[in-house]
């Protein structure tokens, strides 16, 4: 049988051995498994921020990759430790935290199953009895067992109904009469890019294109944080260094910038469902 990938992501960074650990489970399981990195730079205990990256790469793997995903503020309570299968197959190891908000909203989960700690818990290494790190002792070690094929999907443990799965409330966008609103669903943090919610073909549908100088209204908890005319346009060099621009981003989604700045930081916008935005003519 082909070994899958595992793919992590965690809010743990590399100031310590936390990573470190967690990868060498995965060899001490099986030397030859492959592991790739793809964040240890969640925000601290940001189960919304961890689910929406999930779903920004997930689809981009090829089918059968383990996904290991930790950021688990609820760790070592009674919050279930899972291993989802998601449509198009793909399996997903993680807290049942929210975590799994945006793959359950877009994408389908066909099943879901708790870790098994009897049999799938990392033993003999002096380290039973704790309660504070599943990433190394759970999940990594669960994963790895199943990306080797030691153990299959059904062997990880009990199914629960997937309609019990922890999620945040996820918003969708509006059009109506010429105006799209929807929420800055989160930012870029390396060039402060905000992303909405918005689909381009909504944007489209109600008249807006490529060219045209938008009104845009962003709203924290009903008080205006910004409020002006910004060029829409396909990509950030269309508008002069400096100024913004609302674009169309990698997943088809409306983002607002600043061509060769930072609009997070500029204009001081955050991301969540309380950051309304609306966009018109």
């Amino acid at each position: 049988m082909q070994k899958m990938m595992l793919v992590f992501q965690t809010d743990f960074t590399y100031k310590e051995g936390a990573v470190a650990s967690m990868y060498g489970v995965v060899k001490s399981v099986d030397r030859e498994l492959e592991i790739i990195t793809a964040t240890h730079e969640i925000p601290q205990y940001d189960t919304w921020s961890a689910s929406y990256r999930l779903w920004q790469y997930v689809r981009f793997w090829p089918k059968g990759t383990v996904f290991v995903s930790v950021v688990d503020p609820g760790v070592g309570t009674k919050r279930k430790a899972s291993v989802a299968l998601i449509k198009g197959g793909y399996y997903i190891v993680t807290p049942d935290n929210g975590s799994l908000t945006h793959l359950k909203d877009q994408m389908g989960i066909e099943e879901i199953r708790e870790i098994d700690e009897s049999i799938n818990r990392l033993r003999g290494k002096g380290t039973d009895e704790v309660s504070i790190f599943h990433g190394r002792d759970l999940f990594s070690y669960c994963a790895a067992r199943l990306a080797s094929g030691i153990i299959t999907f059904r062997e990880v443990g009990d199914s629960y109904p997937v309609e019990s799965i922890v999620t945040h409330p996820i918003f969708k966008p509006e059009a109506k009469n010429g105006r799209v609103s929807g929420i800055i669903e989160i930012r870029d943090p390396n060039f402060g890019n905000a992303w909405t919610n918005i689909p381009l073909e909504l944007m489209e549908a109600e008249g807006m294109h490529y060219g045209d100088h938008l009104n845009a209204v962003i709203r924290k908890n009903n008080e205006t944080v910004f409020s002006g005319m910004i060029l829409f346009h396909r990509s950030f060099g269309f508008a002069e260094k400096g100024n913004p621009v609302i674009y169309n981003n990698e997943l088809m989604n409306i983002g607002f910038a600043v061509s060769q700045g930072n609009f997070s930081k500029k204009y001081n916008t955050g991301h969540g469902p309380e950051w309304k935005v609306e966009i018109f003519k």
